[in-house]
């Protein structure tokens, strides 16, 4: 039976319906502090052909999320677009003022586990080649889906690969390729051309297929960033959450300026917040662009999936973005897809994303091609530390944090000591230290990370001899696997103890070189487990590497902090459930603003200091409880 709506109703939704969703012939490039664009893979392209099929699909995403750019997929998995497809489309959109651009995806997939080009091959080296003459001669703009690596290891690879290393080889390969199959050809094509290469999530292992974050960033015109995390329980690499925002930085850093934007596919997810998430931390991380893989997604039925706290006003209200399409169901009317999803959260966060200013945190270190306590990094963005990462070496931080890939650059240890003698702070994993054993770090600290392991079963916190202090008792603590670090006492100190049948080993050592002071992080042989620490555990650890940070988050892990230059942040939960966590603000600021409410929060008594601390200066900072929702984000600027 059909539902049918009162006359007045029907008004109020046609009323409802034309203010929150654009007319499918409006204008593109409504977003005040970024663009969207749409990426279009071949299989489309050769769809939308049919004018009928393109224009019915433009209107139904075009009602839902503002376009600004389209990419046109020439090439994937060696199914082509014919030239006049490309030109139709190309004409179709910027007749509806959005700009175009092409795209080309090297990948020669034939199941589920990727498969490439074999850049040894004449016929495939042919093929890339006429790719991209094809694709720059209808488009001055072309970007690179994520698949330029390669994976073949055939008869051709290994007689070229000689004696160099697998990495090496396919280092050279690759920017060989680059240059000589896509660049100059596609140039001489269409001098105009400019080619972005896209680099995918899974950056700690780029080397070992060939992808060269360091020489493409240069050779290529741009580059774009993957952050599309996904759900981490659920994907290959098992990525969290906060790498959507921290990976588009370490890139930024890498090519200040030419990092064009991130880009985000509905993929893997067991519920629809995740895909918002994704939007939104991108989005933080202030790139100029976002991309919407792809067209054919964006038309998909919303699924929400497991929310057992849909009932909760959340960030992502589901329930707020469906009214008009409800309405529009019973008339008949355009079903919700999931463009409406990626609208109604890209306009959600460009309300405020101007207020804030660019990301800062605690600048860390990981050379180029480095391996080594991979995707770390977004654990520790995990449980509340804001991680600014570079591929060069930041001289010029008061405080550097170094993991284990750090130990790939051959100097390190003396840019450890340069710090130190400057009177500056450095704070090493475990995992480094480990893998610099025996290569100089003795020089500075004689301290060892043994291969024995402990059963954590409980943390204690001091500063100097005497006694020391309880650190939680949270149950799920317990049964946390620790390297055991071995140091001289009286040299070194424990501020931070794991316990294991009453008997304690250093989770946070400190040891004094020069004018300065070197930590050593004791880290979990499971990252996850990272998330299992006493929130107190985590805030002894906090008052050692945020030292001096205007703004702190202590609380339980999973709940993230992106802050700015302008005295702005950002606390997000990644939790399932409601929490309350304490933001502390130092440098005179005593005052805390809520950018979306306008709401200012009361401030707390400094906490008395703590007996640990002996020696120590303890900052001044101004503490405020902030509670927060599953999923969902607060933002804040800290006033005086």
């Amino acid at each position: 039976m059909k539902t049918l709506l009162h006359p007045a109703r029907f008004l109020l939704w046609k009323l409802l319906y034309g203010l929150l969703i654009p007319a499918a012939g409006c204008a593109a490039g409504q977003y005040q502090n970024f663009e969207a664009a749409v990426y279009i893979p071949v299989g489309v392209v050769r769809r939308l052909a049919d004018p009928a099929v393109r224009q019915r699909e433009w209107e139904a995403i075009n009602r839902q999320v503002k376009i600004d750019k389209v990419y046109i997929e020439s090439e994937r998995d060696r199914l082509m677009a014919d030239e006049q497809t490309l030109e139709d489309l190309k004409k179709f959109f910027t007749d509806h003022g959005v700009r175009v651009a092409g795209g080309i995806t090297y990948s020669d997939n034939n199941s589920g586990q990727f498969h490439s080009f074999c850049y040894t091959d004449p016929q495939d080296r042919d093929f890339i080649k006429r790719v991209a003459e094809l694709t720059a001669r209808h488009f001055d703009e072309i970007i690179l889906d994520d698949f330029y690596f390669v994976t073949t290891k055939y008869a051709s690879d290994i007689a070229a690969k000689g004696d160099r290393t697998w990495t090496q080889f396919r280092l050279d390969l690759m920017n060989e390729a680059a240059e000589n199959l896509i660049l100059k050809p596609a140039r001489a094509v269409n001098p105009r051309v400019k080619i972005t290469i896209k680099f995918p999530n899974w950056y700690e292992h780029f080397q070992g297929l060939g992808f060269d974050l360091d020489q493409e960033s240069r050779l290529f015109d741009g580059i774009y960033t993957g952050t599309e995390t996904r759900d981490p329980g659920i994907t290959d690499q098992f990525l969290q959450q906060y790498e959507s925002y921290q990976i588009l930085r370490y890139f930024e850093n890498i090519a200040p300026g030419r990092n064009g934007g991130g880009w985000i596919d509905t993929f893997s997810i067991r519920y629809l917040d995740r895909y918002a998430e994704q939007l939104w931390d991108t989005l933080l991380a202030k790139p100029r662009e976002i991309t919407l893989f792809n067209w054919a997604a964006l038309l998909q039925p919303i699924e929400p999936g497991e929310r057992p706290w849909q009932t909760l006003p959340t960030s992502f209200d589901y329930f707020k973005i469906k009214p008009p399409f409800f309405f529009a169901a019973a008339t008949e009317g355009p079903q919700p897809t999931m463009a409406r999803v990626a609208g109604a959260s890209l306009e959600q966060i460009d309300a405020f994303l101007g207020k804030l200013g660019q990301p800062i945190g605690i600048k860390s270190y990981k050379p180029h091609h480095s391996t080594g306590e991979d995707f770390l990094h977004n654990y520790l963005g995990m449980i509340g530390l804001p991680i600014d990462l570079y591929a060069t070496f930041p001289a010029d931080a008061d405080l550097v944090l170094l993991t284990e890939a750090a130990k790939f650059d051959p100097a390190i240890v003396a840019k450890i000591k340069a710090q130190l003698n400057a009177g500056k702070s450095v704070v090493i994993t475990s995992g480094l230290l480990r893998a610099l054993q025996g290569k100089g770090i003795e020089d500075i600290v004689e301290v060892e990370c043994t291969e024995r392991r402990i059963i954590a079963d409980g943390y204690t916190t001091g500063f100097g001899s005497g006694g020391r202090s309880g650190l939680g008792d949270d149950a799920r603590a317990a049964g946390v696997l620790f390297p055991q670090v071995r140091f001289q006492t009286n040299q070194a100190w424990a501020l931070v103890s794991a316990m294991s049948d009453n008997v304690g080993f250093p989770l946070l050592l400190m040891d004094r070189y020069g004018k300065g002071v070197l930590y050593i992080w004791t880290i979990p042989d499971n990252f996850h487990h990272l998330y299992r620490l006493p929130p107190a555990v985590t805030t002894a650890i906090k008052d050692v590497v945020m030292k001096g940070f205007f703004v702190r988050l202590d609380g339980p892990s999973q709940v993230a902090l992106f802050a700015y230059d302008n005295h702005t942040f950002v606390v997000e939960s990644f939790l399932d459930q409601e929490t309350d966590v304490k933001v502390s603000l130092a440098g005179g600021f005593t005052k805390l603003r809520n950018l979306i409410t306008g709401e200012v929060l009361p401030g707390g008594e400094p906490p008395p200091a703590n007996p640990w601390r002996r020696g120590s200066e303890e900052e001044k900072r101004t503490s405020f409880h902030v509670h927060v929702l599953p999923h969902s984000y607060l933002v804040f600027a800290a006033e005086k």
